[in-house]
């Protein structure tokens, strides 16, 4: 069989990234309509991500946030997204890269994506600036255990959305 030089599989995950991204504009924009809500899954040590470190202690590899009724100040980049949320009653701001979310779903109409996390080497070179003291740019170097399926050099595994899901 021939190399796939276009890199397809690169494309297609670019492209269902692009369907997130223009979900969220449409929120930031809009608001949420009807029963739309989101459950969004991603590597908290991707670069770029910004989460306290209250947060990455608490999620040290991956988590999932919803966006549903208590969400604030959502900003939708080309690479990026940043939104407000509250944990245990203390608002926290999240920064999260498109290349680290690892699950998307809509649960109101049963609309789910699952993505392969881009490799560090593979991201573009715009990334969200550090803002302050209050948030850590997350790095994968931080956990960097055989055990832990996000280290550098190691394949990324796809989340299953599964359990999220109305049965």
């Amino acid at each position: 069989m021939p190399e796939d030089l276009m890199r397809y599989d690169h494309l297609a995950q670019m492209a269902l990234r692009g369907v997130v991204r223009e979900a969220l504009r449409r929120v930031e924009r809009e608001g949420l309509p009807g029963e739309h809500h989101f459950y969004i899954a991603f590597n908290t040590r991707y670069p770029g991500a910004q989460l306290s470190d209250r947060i990455l202690e608490r999620y040290p590899r991956e988590m999932t946030i919803v966006l549903q009724h208590q969400y604030w100040n959502l900003k939708v980049f080309d690479t990026w997204f940043e939104v407000e949320l509250s944990f245990d009653n203390i608002p926290e701001k999240l920064v999260i890269p498109f290349n680290a979310i690892k699950g998307f779903l809509d649960p109101a109409v049963q609309f789910g994506l699952q993505f392969e996390v881009v490799a560090v080497e593979e991201q573009p070179a715009e990334a969200p600036a550090a803002e302050g003291d209050a948030h850590k740019s997350a790095t994968a170097t931080d956990e960097t255990t055989p055990d832990n399926p996000d280290a550098p050099g190691e394949k990324a595994k796809v989340v299953s959305l599964d359990a999220f899901r109305k049965k």
